[in-house]
């Protein structure tokens, strides 16, 4: 059966290169998702600045008992007596402390923004001056040779340097080249700790060994000297993760995304791949009648259509393997282009994943066609051609028993969706939209053959003849009928679902964000941030009636009591992640909206805390909470209010004293300030921007511009998402097109029957243009059904109303694109089988 199960594949190659396509398409996405994937878990970030050294120590950003799950946002630093006590360590050379803080070169042509260092740390990249000398007085600065040709500097000249809410006046003492960041500049090491904000704290030490020592041997002692302290001993590619910790989170991330991207993208294959196999087996029924009716047995019969099948699935997996990985390349450079992954992060993926793409796609292949010759296999010989002939039943028991489940599942999602906080709302709304997909996508029969009749007809009213021939064809087919309206519905939906989703997340975000922001203005600077001390002199400022510090940071909630060491050895620990804003109590409730629901946010001053209603349960007033902060500081602080909030946006308020401490920068990002009544907002924006003599680089925004960059931050969040879905629907619109032109090329005999008996070409293009339009209505019908189930619930959680947000134009493109790929695809695939001459097609199936 084998050998003549390859004799058959020239004889129908329409159905065989649609469902090579879809099998190519699906695994190469399915295997790219996978690199992603183990990228995430890996997060290999091969070293630039610290290069050279092949060990370096940096604070260990992991919770501790959550085993690495749950990482610190803010840099952990390390004490700077840690350098003496690694150097002293056998087989270690130099142990060279590295400290970063951002800062602004002010040339003529612009501020750069560049990254500072002391200068001991060149020597991990290692940098080598090209011109002059190292810096040595606290006016002298190194640049990197890029930096200094883009900003015009050269030895001897003097320029600004903003740096920690300051500006000094620096001249360039010499030019360096090296393999690290090309806006670095270097101060010397006193300097640079000065400039950090905690000349006691270091970022890294990058670690140079004696010749001929053992590297295994040697890490094994520094972990020794530095027990009892939180810190992580890197060594190879794991290097880069001192010089850029957002590689720890923004790893986790990848993963999730790759897990929600790989999950849609193989749930899209299953549905394609077994759709097309569906359909190129069901327009084969007639043969596969005849071979049962001349004595083929069942069993004979599947192992022919699963031979053919597998012949094709493994030519299509097989060369998938090509191109998978570059499609992993290509998302991982555009979600860099796009920041929401750091540029470092380096694509590593092995075998694994290609093992899983070729295998879900070889095992969706082989199931749709054992599905499919499951029916043809039962039927019995004296009614195969009957049953070839006519189709009469659409459903069967197994395919009803599992279209329940994924209903019943979507209904389940939908239900948690509407009942969960906003901004998660998202990671139960995207798998339930693909539950409905497949739920309905296993009843298509009998939906289409709903919808067919319902449409039958107005379309014969307005159609006349065409229409009559084009239902009648859809009921006498209605398999071939839902293979058809299926793409169409999974192109759609998805495309719907998920843009709205984008849209109607983003505009619950603005809106969180403009119902909290009351001030009138924000002022901010080009330097990195404010010193805290600003908030005071702006307070005192002409026509100022409030002024607060806002500092954002991401700490967590510690359970009052510690958990035991079988917990944390299980990994049963998971503290509550608490989103945190630094205030001053003074101008809180003049800049913002939180409002005290119990206590007051006055006392916000010192060690203390005013906590979400919902997440205080358990504490009173004046009860001591444990938290850690962004960095990982344990601390306890007095319970001085609580405060309500929007669901979803929670946030716990500390004062902007305690918590600037614990920022990477260590300033504050923004100040904002509310007029009083009367004052012009705009004269009084212009009033605070002369503070900019005596604090350089400060700018003062309006609300409205304020919004405007809060709403460009969430477009970078969304365009990663619009990503993941133009992959998606691409490939389901790639199906759309394949089966269409699988669907209409294989009709030649239909086709040609009908010009025998007198249809002209014109009168078979105006019924194929009708079935067109029904299987796009009907496919539009059921993929606004899917939009709908999903996006409801969705908006009810994040809007409040059952409307999602966003412009009707995205459902009119939507729609008007489905109907042009079905349409130009159906009569282009009809008018090139037209062109056959009918007695000689019909000869040859005869």
């Amino acid at each position: 059966m084998i050998h003549i199960a390859l004799r058959t594949l020239r004889f129908h190659k329409g159905g065989f290169i649609a469902s090579f396509i879809a099998l190519f398409f699906g695994a190469a996405i399915v295997i790219g998702c996978g690199g992603l994937f183990e990228t995430g878990l890996r997060s290999a970030a091969p070293p630039g600045r610290l290069g050279a050294a092949p060990i370096v120590v940096t604070g260990d950003q992991s919770h501790p008992g959550t085993h690495g799950e749950t990482v610190f946002t803010e840099r952990v630093h390390l004490d700077a007596s840690l350098a003496a006590a690694i150097k002293a360590v056998p087989g270690v050379a130099e142990a060279v402390p590295d400290v970063s803080f951002d800062a602004t070169v002010v040339q003529g042509g612009g501020p750069v923004k560049v990254t500072g260092h002391g200068w001991s740390s060149a020597a991990l990249a290692p940098y080598r001056i090209t011109d002059g000398s190292a810096p040595t007085g606290a006016g002298q600065v190194v640049l990197d040779a890029r930096l200094a040709a883009k900003a015009g500097l050269s030895t001897g000249q003097e320029t600004q340097l903003l740096v920690h809410g300051g500006a000094k006046k620096v001249k360039v003492s010499g030019i360096a080249t090296g393999s690290g960041d090309a806006n670095a500049v270097f101060l010397s090491d006193q300097t640079a700790a000065q400039a950090t904000g905690r000349p006691d704290k270091l970022d890294n030490i990058g670690v140079l060994t004696a010749p001929g020592a053992d590297r295994g041997q040697v890490v094994s002692a520094i972990k020794k000297a530095a027990e009892g302290r939180p810190v992580s001993v890197l060594t190879g590619d794991k290097r880069g993760w001192a010089e850029n910790p957002s590689i720890i989170t923004d790893g986790t991330k990848l993963v999730t995304l790759a897990s929600v991207f790989g999950g849609l993208s193989a749930m899209v294959t299953v549905f394609v791949v077994s759709s097309t196999t569906s359909l190129s087996i069901q327009q084969r029924q007639r043969e596969m009648a005849l071979l049962r009716a001349i004595g083929i047995t069942p069993g004979q019969l599947r192992r022919l259509i699963l031979g053919e099948t597998l012949f094709i699935a493994v030519i299509a997996t097989g060369l998938a393997c090509v191109p998978g990985p570059r499609v992993g390349r290509r998302l991982l450079e555009a979600f860099a282009r796009g920041d929401v992954v750091p540029d470092a992060l380096a694509y590593r993926a092995g075998w694994i994943p290609m093992v899983t793409g070729v295998g879900a796609a070889l095992l969706t292949a082989l199931g749709a066609a054992f599905i499919s010759a499951r029916g043809a296999a039962r039927t019995r010989p004296t009614e195969a051609l009957a049953e070839a002939s006519l189709q009469r039943k659409w459903v069967s028991a197994p395919r009803l028993i599992f279209a329940l489940l994924f209903l019943g599942g979507g209904t389940a999602l939908a239900i948690v969706t509407a009942h969960m906080s906003g901004p998660m709302a998202g990671s139960t709304a995207t798998p339930a939209a693909m539950l409905w997909t497949a739920g309905f996508g296993l009843l298509g029969p009998g939906l289409a053959k709903v919808i067919t009749a319902v449409l039958r007809w107005p379309l014969r009213a307005f159609t006349g003849l065409a229409g009559r021939l084009a239902t009648l064809n859809a009921k006498a087919r209605i398999g071939r009928m839902a293979g058809a309206v299926m793409p169409v519905m999974l192109a759609t939906g998805l495309a719907t679902a998920l843009i709205y989703l984008q849209t109607t997340q983003s505009s619950g975000s603005q809106r969180a964000f403009s119902e909290n922001m009351r001030a009138d203005l924000a002022v901010t600077s080009v330097s990195g941030g404010l010193p805290l001390s600003l908030v005071d002199t702006i307070q005192k400022q002409p026509g100022v009636a409030a002024a607060s510090a806002q500092i954002s940071s991401l700490g967590y909630l510690e359970p009052k009591t510690p958990p035991s060491q079988s917990e944390i050895d299980e990994g049963d620990f998971e503290p509550t992640e608490m989103p945190m804003q630094g205030v001053t109590s003074e101008g809180v409730t003049g800049t913002t909206a939180f409002r005290a629901t119990t206590g007051s946010l006055d006392d916000l001053h010192g060690d203390t805390v005013a906590l979400p209603a919902s997440e205080a349960g358990g504490f009173k007033l004046g009860d001591t909470v444990p938290m850690r902060l962004g960095d990982g500081t344990e601390v306890g602080l007095k319970l001085v209010a609580t405060v309500d909030a929007r669901r979803g946006y929670e946030t716990a308020l500390l004062p902007a004293s305690l918590l600037v401490q614990h920022t990477d920068a260590g300033l504050v990002p923004q100040i904002t300030v509310t007029a009083k009544p009367g004052t012009d907002p705009a004269q009084l924006q212009k009033n605070l921007s002369a503070l900019a003599e005596t604090h350089p680089g400060l700018g003062v925004l309006s609300r409205a511009t304020v919004g405007a960059v809060h709403q460009s931050e969430d477009d970078t969040q969304a365009w990663m998402a619009y990503l993941v879905l133009g992959v998606v629907v691409a490939y389901a619109t790639i199906a759309l097109v394949n089966t269409q032109v699988l669907a209409t090329t294989e009709r030649r005999r239909e086709f040609m029957l009908q010009r025998l008996i007198g249809a002209t070409r014109r009168q078979v293009l105006r019924m194929m243009t009708v079935e067109a339009v029904l299987v796009s209505v009907a496919g539009l019908v059921l993929g606004a059904l899917v939009a709908v189930l999903t996006l409801v619930p969705l908006s009810l959680s994040v809007l409040g109303s059952p409307v999602p947000e966003g412009s009707p134009w995205i459902f009119a493109t939507v729609v008007v694109a489905a109907f042009a790929l079905t349409l130009v695809t159906t009569l282009l695939s009809a008018m090139i089988v037209l062109r056959n001459r009918p007695r000689g097609v019909v000869g040859i199936r005869e």
